[in-house]
């Protein structure tokens, strides 16, 4: 299995997740949709990275990745990557506190997000996700 290869199963992967994020809207579970939404970015833009054949850092906001290496990436992503780029270290920040709460609150997860949180979160992930099918699709 090559890098392009595992690039697609990290896009489909992140599909799955986003599917799991909608249905986890409809149930309101505001928290989970924004936990859900930071893997599936974070899916997608590994496998972007993949793509480009880097190697792919163990951390969960790539951004830093993607501006160092934007001319590894075809012009049309290479254009969106300050978006694509903010979009994962935003998400990074919430990905502990949409799971565990807030330790200096003491509030749980739940209390810590509303649906606009959630909309928000659904939104910057789709946008990735496009980007990242449309680019790799471009390539093969």
């Amino acid at each position: 299995m090559n890098n392009q290869d595992v690039a697609w199963l990290n896009l489909h992967r992140a599909e799955v997740i986003l599917e799991e994020a909608r249905s986890l809207k409809v149930k309101k579970a505001w928290n989970l949709v924004v936990r859900r939404a930071q893997e599936a970015v974070e899916s997608a833009l590994k496998g972007a990275l993949l793509w480009a054949s880097l190697e792919v850092p163990r951390v969960h906001d790539v951004g830093t990745f993607l501006r160092q290496h934007s001319n590894r990436f075809p012009p049309g992503f290479a254009q969106q990557i300050p978006r694509l780029a903010s979009i994962p270290r935003t998400l990074a920040v919430e990905r502990a506190r949409s799971f565990y709460g807030d330790e200096e609150s003491g509030l749980p997860p739940e209390m810590l997000y509303s649906e606009q949180d959630a909309t928000e979160a659904l939104e910057k992930a789709v946008f990735v996700l496009d980007v990242c099918r449309q680019s790799l699709e471009s390539r093969g």
